[in-house]
């Protein structure tokens, strides 16, 4: 693949008149590497989110990040990669130094406009901007790493909404913590199938008390404001900042009524999503 495959498109907010039931809707199947990063396989194309393979350590600067756990599954086990979806660049538990190696061997990288300055061979997109790659479309949606203004702390994230002929449509949540930013995407999508929520109430002390990711309650919100998808959270273990463990997470869903929504990915083993089969799912070996 090359740059000349991708092919930028203007913002279609027709796609929110598409209904679920005018399309076919077939299973979506992932693996969790650890972390931020999923390898999913959608549209013919295979994916990975925020690449993070390093092995436990400490990295240093303005806030001291401490990663816990190593990737259940190398880079060269997964194969081809053919696009990473990366959040933003400017911390190690979204791109740590393996995942940058990563980037290299990738034709295609979509991140914010920030990253493709720091980054050679990165496609930046703005907010609602979206490109073509083969048949998937692919959408940059707004996000918030942390409280409202935290851009000037933080910087700049951006998730993804992933749609094409025949398969689920996808949203990625990147590093976002505003519940709002989630309703004003499901309003302007349209039904979403799949939502890849980043959990885990990453708390790194930037914002005092004040969350920097989806925490249990406001994941539950998110869930709440994206109809029936499917929710499947990750970036919620692996990192010494997260102060919610994915327990907290089922519990607060089934407080709330949403449990059966729900998909638990384990890490190294695969999970596979298919709607068409009364939103049944099973996990198997990667």
């Amino acid at each position: 693949m090359t740059t000349s495959d991708v092919t930028t498109t203007p913002t279609r907010s027709g796609a929110a008149a598409t209904s679920r039931g005018q399309r076919e809707v077939h299973r979506f199947e992932a693996l969790l590497v650890g972390g931020p990063t999923l390898h999913f396989r959608y549209a013919g194309l295979a994916f990975l989110t925020d690449p993070t393979f390093d092995e436990p350590g400490d990295y240093e600067g303005a806030i001291a990040l401490h990663k816990l756990t190593g990737p259940a599954v190398r880079p060269d086990e997964l194969g081809p990669i053919d696009v990473v979806l990366l959040s933003h660049d400017q911390h190690f538990d979204n791109l740590d130094r393996a995942g940058r190696e990563l980037l290299a061997t990738v034709d295609t990288v979509l991140s914010t406009p920030d990253a493709a300055g720091r980054i050679e061979g990165v496609t930046g997109l703005e907010a609602w901007q979206a490109v073509s790659i083969g048949e998937a479309e692919i959408t940059a949606v707004p996000a918030l790493h942390g409280p409202e203004g935290a851009e000037a702390q933080s910087g700049v994230v951006t998730g993804f909404v992933l749609r094409a002929p025949g398969v689920p449509v996808v949203y990625v949540s990147g590093d976002n913590a505003s519940v709002e930013l989630v309703r004003e995407i499901a309003g302007r999508v349209g039904p979403i199938d799949v939502a890849i929520l980043f959990t885990g109430a990453a708390n790194p002390g930037r914002f005092g008390d004040v969350d920097v990711t989806l925490n249990a309650r406001t994941a539950l919100e998110a869930a709440v404001a994206l109809g029936d998808a499917l929710i499947v959270p990750i970036h919620a273990e692996g990192w010494a900042h997260f102060s919610e463990t994915l327990e907290r997470l089922e519990l607060v869903f089934g407080y709330g009524g949403e449990a059966d929504r729900l998909r638990v990915p384990e890490k190294g083993r695969r999970l596979v999503v298919d709607r068409s089969a009364g939103l049944e799912d099973v996990a198997g070996r990667a």
